[in-house]
């Protein structure tokens, strides 16, 4: 009898409840390279900007595979632990393949206002240096992209057809510069 639980258990196992949105949500372990641009820094799950230009190329990213149709989700917590600049990408939903370039960055200011790059809408307040912010995004491809802060939705916008990738870390915006210290952790993925 105990081996027919434990078989039915594990057939289980891929089907996980995200922390946001309406399941059932399949676990997902998409691979992913790094980027380290002008004076971004990768450690781990640590990402740095250690400049204060204000110009160029400034980043340090994981970028995950891209995806193409269905509903995926991300998940991922951040803490700032030292920033002197502002204005800095932190997560972004890229478009892939003939429409290519970024489709939503949320960004942040010194002082903790999260914002979205595009339109420059504020997404939530509190993003200071030392606190935990967890961010869930989801993609429903052709349909809409969902933005969570803490668990609660902020941002809704219509999501074209296509193909995209996930990105985060600590990206230099058009108006920002560093430098900053971004740790990440609790990074997953799900589709359904």
């Amino acid at each position: 009898m105990l081996a027919a639980v434990a078989t039915g258990l594990a057939v289980l196992t891929p089907v996980a409840d995200a922390q946001v949105g309406t399941g059932p949500w399949i676990s997902d372990s998409p691979s992913y390279s790094e980027q380290e641009r002008g004076c971004g820094d990768i450690s781990g799950l640590t990402f740095k900007l250690t400049c204060s230009t204000g110009s160029g190329d400034q980043r340090a990213e994981r970028r995950y595979t891209t995806y193409t149709g269905g509903t995926h989700q991300f998940e991922g917590s951040f803490k700032i632990t030292s920033m002197s600049g502002s204005r800095i990408s932190l997560k972004q939903t890229f478009r892939d393949g003939s429409s290519a370039g970024p489709f939503f960055l949320l960004a942040v200011e010194k002082g903790g206002r999260l914002y979205a790059v595009h339109g420059g809408e504020t997404i939530a307040t509190g993003a200071t240096v030392g606190t935990s912010v967890r961010v869930n995004t989801i993609n429903q491809v052709g349909s809409t992209h969902k933005v969570y802060i803490n668990g609660s939705q902020k941002d809704s916008v219509s999501s074209p057809s296509g193909s995209y990738y996930d990105k985060f870390g600590s990206y230099r915006t058009a108006s920002g510069k560093g430098p900053i210290t971004v740790e990440w952790s609790g990074i997953k993925f799900w589709h359904k």
